[in-house]
Order: C-alpha cells, then structure tokens, then sequence
C-alpha cells in the first residue's frame, strides 16, 4: 500500500522539476539559510527538528535552515509526528504503508519499526488519519532533496496532542529508536492569524521552552497564552523523546512569519526551524 500525495500541486509543486527548483528557492531566499547544502557526514548530531508544514512558498524558506543542518549528519531513518488537522482516523495513527509517494519518487517506510513503535506506545497502525494529512508529507520533498531514496520513514500523525498521551509517545520513541541513527522530525507551525507582532511575542515564549527542552513547560505555556500552535503535541513528544535519548541542547534557527516570506499581510502565522543535538 503505497501513500499518494494528497497536497502536491498545491503546499508545493507538482511536477519534480518545478519542485526541485522550489526547493532550491527555499534555500536561497532571504530569509533562508542563503546557501543549498551539502550532504555529508562530520556535523553535529542531530537527534530532533523542529520544522514548518505550510505552503513552500510561505514556511519553506524557514523550513530549509533545519534541513541544512541535518546534511551535515544523514539519518538512516526519520521519524516525522505531525498533527492530525483533519479529524480523521485513530487518536495517535501510525502509517501503515509500505512508502509514502512524491513528485521526487517513493520514500520506504520502516514497516518493522513502525510496528514496533505503535505496540511499545499503544497506538494503531491507521491509514486514515494520513490520508489527506499535509504535515507530514510536506517535510519529505526536503528529506528527498537532500537523501535521496538512502532513508526509511516512520509516519506518525497525532490528534491527541495532551500531556499524557505526548508523553507516552515520547517514551515509545526514545525505546524504539535507542542505538538507531535517526533523527525526529516535528511538524508544527506556530501562531495562527494574528498580528505581527502579537504573534512574535506569543511563540517567543513558545520557543524559549523548546530552547530549553522543557516539553511540559511547552504545552502549560502554549495553553496559558493562547498559542495557536498546531503541532505542540507532536514537538512535546519529540522533546520527551530526545531528552531520553541525550540531548542537551536547543537551538533556534530561525523564526519568521508569512508576512516575512510572502510579503505584508494584516494576520500572519509564525514558523520556527529549531534543532536539538547532543
């Protein structure tokens, strides 16, 4: 069973060409890491991401600064939790497919990982939950990018986003993934439509908690200010998990709002690219 994209032609492009360039844009733009990457081994290690999951066009560039550290270190396996925006499927829903499909080609799911992964964490293995999902899909053009077909997936779309359940998804990933080379990938944008600068104040706060790997902090502050942040659960878990496995630091690498990308708007949303390594 093979997952077909269900936001091609529409968060980013369609055609493999036109997506490749796209893809090199994100990297060039101003508000980009300035340069395209280069794959290869001798950087940090990078256990978790934080990254975007809008249009190309609004949180790519953003996106791109996270994925340009990761070349420096190629996963042999990625696992990508995103939020679940459409209602559909189980609570926690892990892909059952055999790969996921893009205009860039196919991507391998770790079947037996992922398997794992939902017996240890009690989550099911659901199609439905990822079948018009975009949070995940958008961050497998840039992983494509960058390794080519030399890294499996594991897909997990979260709808239960509370401290218990981020929790126990967290816990679930640092058992699974102990001794593997894999790095965690969570899907999230930040404040929805609200001004500039009320936006930049609010996922300020958001930020430093991740900064500081504090994944409890994260959800109490994002529900004490209001933060329309999509994906806390899933960069809770993420958080939880890395902090298991050894992390000791956060790092913002960039922040921006669509109205910096895309050009002034009344209402923006913000994105953040943020790496934890060892």
């Amino acid at each position: 069973m093979i997952r077909l994209p269900a936001v091609a032609g529409a968060f980013y492009e369609g055609e493999k060409r036109a997506l490749l360039s796209r893809i090199e844009w994100c990297y060039t733009h101003p508000h980009g890491p300035g340069r395209l990457p280069s794959p290869g081994r001798g950087g940090e290690r990078v256990l978790g991401l934080v990254s975007p999951h809008a249009g190309y066009m609004y949180s790519g560039p953003v996106a791109a600064h996270g994925y340009a550290l990761l070349a420096s270190f190629p996963p042999r396996t990625v696992v990508v939790l995103g939020p679940n925006h459409t209602g559909m499927g189980s609570g926690v829903s892990v892909s059952p497919h055999r790969a996921w499909r893009t205009p860039l080609g196919e991507v391998e799911v770790d079947g037996e990982l992922s398997r794992a992964l939902a017996e240890e964490g009690g989550m099911d293995l659901d199609e439905l939950a990822h079948r018009y999902e975009h949070s995940i899909e958008v961050q497998l053009p840039f992983l494509q990018h960058l390794f080519g077909s030399g890294f499996r997936l594991v897909a997990v779309c979260m709808m239960l986003q509370d401290e218990e359940t981020s929790e126990e998804v967290g816990r679930a990933l640092a058992e699974v993934l102990r001794g593997r080379e894999a790095v965690i990938v969570a899907s999230t944008d930040f404040t929805h439509y609200e001004p500039a600068e009320r936006a930049r104040r609010k996922d300020a706060k958001a930020l430093e908690r991740i900064e500081a790997l504090d994944w409890r902090g994260l959800l109490r502050t994002v529900e004490r200010e209001d933060i329309t942040m999509c994906g806390y659960g899933p960069v809770a878990a993420m958080l939880r998990a890395c902090v298991e496995l050894g992390a000791r630091k956060g790092r913002l690498l960039k922040y921006a709002t669509s109205g910096d990308t895309a050009g002034p708007m009344p209402e923006v949303v913000g994105y953040g690219s943020l790496a934890v390594t060892v």
